[in-house]
Parts: structure tokens; C-alpha cells; sequence
């Protein structure tokens, strides 16, 4: 039986993680392709693998494998997705506002040609908000804190003009669901649309997100409430060293779900 093959479409922090995962023995099979925009980037991290996977195309890089996972941007997600599971392959999706954005994808993986995964990513409690959902949810509320490094750029940030440099006390710059959350900060809130794909779906869960010049972690308050009574979950991560708008944990997520996926693969041929 020969080992699972993974190919990794982004090389940031993220794609770096679950390489170096690879190299160290801690995940089965191997990386046969990455694939990123930036081709620097791409071999930097096949450098750090043996065999050295291929730098190869997003089309390439799916036929390479058994698995796909996509730890790029929420733009790339449709045609990672697309591909993937058009040929019949596992996609692990990081990027998930990009799904939330293109519900055809959830469409098409209902069709079970492949399976679409998505990590609990920056915040835990997942299973207990999936369990919760099936007697059906009355609320769901996720307030993200970050420093207000993390949040620049964001294109909701941009388009309102709003100033997060010299901030001295919290500042909320969000309110409202998980789509205009994952819209508006698609690289910053892939756990608004991961509780929103959990639970009451994007249009239902609400989000805030504050700037905090006080922190220097991540926090992730998520509460729900429904039949099953109450519950309130809160996560502090540390950001990523090389990407301050990544926290380690979602790398980390990353990692355990490929261990769940390729410790039961058995591929055939």
C-alpha cells in the first residue's frame, strides 16, 4: 500500500507548519507538489522536504495527490476547491471565508466525489457547537480581539478609512454576521465563517471585532445558547511569528485534522 499523497497550495506560515510536520515524521505519506503565487516562497518550502515535492500549478498540484490543502487566500478557495474535488480528491480548506463566499462549493461537495474539511482552525469547541446545533440554536455571538497590527490592511478597514495606528483604548470595528465579517476581513476572520459552517450559518451568527492595543494575543470569545441550554468558550492564541494576521493555533489545527485524515488512508493502486 503506498503512502498518502499531499500537495499544499500556499506556502506561508501556515504551509510551513504542516512541511515541517512532514519532515519531522509527525504526518504519513508525503508532499508531492506545492503551489504558491509567489515562486520564492514555493521554494523555500520544498526545500525543506525529502523527497523535494514539485513546484507545480494548482491543476498540477491536484493530480499529484491524494489530499489537497489549501492554506493560500480566500481567493484561490473556489479553485482549489473546484479542482479538487472534480477529480475526486480530499480538500482541506484553511481559508474558509472562501467557501462562505462560494455556497456552490458546499454544494458540490454533497455530491461526494471528495470531501471538503475544515479544521477548527483558531478557535476550539467546535463539536460541542455542532452538537448543540442539531436540537437547533437560539443565538450565536463570536467577539474576536486582536492588536490592531493584525487588522491593517483588512479590506473593510480600508474602504471605511478607519485609523488603528496610536489607539490607546479597544476599539470596535465590526459588528454584524459572519458573511460581512469573512467579507470584510477575509485573511483575519476564517473563524467567524468556520462557527458560521458549524452552526446557525453565516447570516445568523453574529460578530465583533475589536482592536486592542493592549494585546499582544488573539482572543476568541465564542457563546451560543439553544435546548441544550448555554455555553461560552474562550480561546487566547498567540499569532504565528512570521504572520501576525495567522494565529498558531489555526497552523496547528491544520496539522492534527491531516493526521485524522491520512492516519485512516488507504489509498488504492
Amino acid at each position: 500500500m503506498r503512502k498518502p499523497r499531499v500537495a499544499i497550495v500556499g506556502c506561508g506560515s501556515i504551509g510551513r507548519t504542516i512541511a515541517s510536520a512532514f519532515r519531522k515524521g509527525s504526518l504519513p505519506g508525503r508532499v508531492t507538489a506545492v503551489c504558491d503565487i509567489r515562486k520564492d516562497a514555493a521554494r523555500r518550502l520544498a526545500r525543506m522536504l525529502s523527497p523535494r515535492p514539485r513546484i507545480a500549478s494548482i491543476r498540477e498540484a491536484v493530480r499529484s495527490a491524494d489530499c489537497v490543502v489549501e492554506c493560500a487566500t480566500a481567493a484561490v478557495v473556489p479553485s482549489v476547491v473546484r479542482e479538487a474535488l472534480g477529480h475526486g480528491r480530499d480538500v482541506l480548506v484553511m481559508s474558509v471565508a472562501g467557501v462562505l463566499a462560494n455556497p456552490s462549493l458546499l454544494r458540490m461537495a454533497k455530491r461526494g466525489m471528495g470531501r471538503l474539511i475544515v479544521p477548527s482552525g483558531a478557535v476550539g469547541a467546535l463539536d460541542a457547537l455542532k452538537a448543540a446545533a442539531v436540537a437547533g440554536l437560539d443565538a450565536v455571538e463570536l467577539v474576536t480581539s486582536k492588536p490592531p497590527k493584525s487588522l491593517e490592511g483588512a479590506p473593510y478597514v480600508r474602504s471605511r478609512r478607519i485609523r488603528l495606528t496610536g489607539l490607546r483604548r479597544p476599539k470596535v470595528v465590526f459588528r454584524g454576521n459572519a458573511l460581512g465579517a469573512a467579507k470584510g476581513f477575509p485573511s483575519n476572520l476564517n473563524v467567524a465563517a468556520t462557527v458560521a459552517l458549524a452552526g446557525v450559518g453565516a447570516a445568523r451568527t453574529r460578530v465583533t471585532i475589536i482592536a486592542d492595543p493592549r494585546l499582544k494575543r488573539n482572543v476568541h470569545e465564542l457563546s451560543f445558547r439553544g435546548p441544550f441550554g448555554r455555553a461560552s468558550f474562550r480561546v487566547e492564541n498567540v499569532p504565528s511569528p512570521s504572520n501576525p494576521k495567522t494565529s498558531y493555533l489555526a497552523a496547528l489545527s491544520a496539522v492534527a485534522a491531516l493526521r485524522r485524515l491520512l492516519g485512516g488512508f488507504s489509498p488504492g493502486g
